[in-house]
């Protein structure tokens, strides 16, 4: 699947507010992670406390490894209180979604626009643990592909 010349990418300018739960509760964790990296402070344990606030604390660690091969190259993910998605959280939203809904070399399409092959293999790996922890959880990731998530 091309990820260049799309008219619009999923989630691009989405509130953060008004998105489902699961991708609600993935860009708060990213946002976590990433504000915990900042500031040096370990990352896992408050993102993994987040995540269990939906029953999804197995998504911690995924997660966490796959945020960490994206940081490999700069990553622009936003405050814990920014309105709207910023940087690379809609295409995070999207490889989320489709390594959980199944079409996953999507998903290896999108990481690959952001780090190498042997990388982006790995972190679609992580992706596809994430989703099936959600799926367990009960939380299900929009079709980016259907209407207007």
């Amino acid at each position: 699947m091309a990820t260049t010349g799309l008219p619009r990418w999923p989630w691009t300018n989405a509130e953060a507010e008004a998105l489902p739960v699961a991708e609600r509760l993935a860009i708060d964790a990213a946002r976590a992670w990433a504000r915990a990296a900042r500031t040096g402070t370990p990352a896992l344990p408050a993102i993994r406390h987040l995540l269990a606030t939906e029953d999804a604390g197995e998504a911690a660690e995924p997660l966490d490894r796959l945020l960490r091969a994206l940081a490999q190259s700069p990553l622009t993910v936003g405050c814990p209180l920014c309105p709207r998605l910023v940087g690379e959280e809609p295409a995070l939203l999207l490889a989320l979604a489709c390594a959980q809904r199944g079409p996953r070399r999507e998903a290896l399409a999108c990481l690959l626009r952001r780090m190498p092959p042997w990388d982006a293999y790995a972190a679609t790996a992580a992706a596809i643990e994430m989703g099936c922890a959600f799926r367990r959880a009960g939380l299900r990731f929009a079709d980016p592909w259907g209407e207007t998530p």
